[in-house]
């Protein structure tokens, strides 16, 4: 079987314009977070190759400075899974695409290799993944983010054989106890990476977009509303921490994650 990364870079991000090329500094020094991403991309096992996916010659340049592959894609894609799906076509021949998110450089390794091995495992999914159970630090974090107005971490619901069967930016499903920061939680924090087989992701483009997509703002309600089978594979974060950048104000949070794991 084989694996292809495609790692979805935007420049003209409606929240946060120039996300990709935004600096943070590491243990390793200053890097852009679109190089972050592909390094976290590289460090995944049995990937057979790895590809950023823009239609900004300014992420091109830089990314291509930093020795990565670049495939150039259409300005009218709506979103990563639609970025991807460029990208699959024009290079085809991989059993699984998956989408590794530009603005997740915490995604640590073991997220993708299991999410790849889940779908492989379940000939009934379209697509796969990844979801981490809230401790009660993540999920009050959460809380202060929709407290405060701004656009958090994702979260999802899931049935019988794993299925999702809703994902949203509001936290789901609503629990009126209060935690403590190393509680477990009933509450799964989606994590923005996906596993796609070749047929569904290159469905995925000629769909409609759904209420539910659009209200959310989600691309992976799309596969929902045209009853594709979402299979959530619940991963372990043996002590990491993960976030995505979604806001200016993430930076810092990163960087102190970043200084955390050395």
């Amino acid at each position: 079987m084989t694996t292809l990364i495609a790692i979805p870079a935007r420049y003209a991000s409606t929240r946060y314009p120039g996300k990709p090329l935004v600096s943070l500094k590491g243990p390793d020094g200053e890097k852009t977070l679109i190089r972050r991403s592909w390094e976290a991309a590289m460090a995944v096992k049995g990937v057979d190759r790895v590809v950023v996916a823009t239609d900004d010659d300014r992420i091109r340049t830089h990314a291509e400075a930093f020795g990565a592959e670049v495939v150039m894609t259409s300005s009218d894609a709506q979103n990563g899974t639609e970025r991807c799906a460029e990208v699959a076509a024009k290079l085809p021949g991989y059993d699984v695409v998956v989408n590794l998110q530009g603005d997740a450089p915490l995604t640590p390794a073991w997220f993708v290799e299991d999410l790849v091995r889940g779908l492989l495992a379940d000939p009934g999914a379209d697509i796969a993944t990844p979801v981490l159970r809230c401790d009660g630090r993540a999920l009050n974090g959460f809380l202060a983010d929709r407290r405060a107005g701004r656009v958090g971490g994702t979260t999802a619901v899931f049935g019988a054989g794993m299925r999702g069967l809703y994902f949203s930016k509001e936290v789901i499903p609503f629990t009126a106890k209060t935690y403590a920061d190393e509680a477990e939680t009933p509450v799964f924090h989606h994590v923005g990476v996906y596993a796609y087989r070749p047929a569904a992701l290159a469905a995925y483009p000629t769909w409609p977009i759904g209420p539910l997509e659009t209200l959310e703002g989600l691309e992976q309600l799309r596969f929902l509303e045209n009853g594709r089978q979402v299979l959530c594979v619940e991963v372990q974060a043996k002590g990491r921490q993960f976030w995505e950048l979604n806001n200016p104000s993430d930076v810092p949070v990163i960087e102190a994650m970043m200084a955390e794991m050395g």
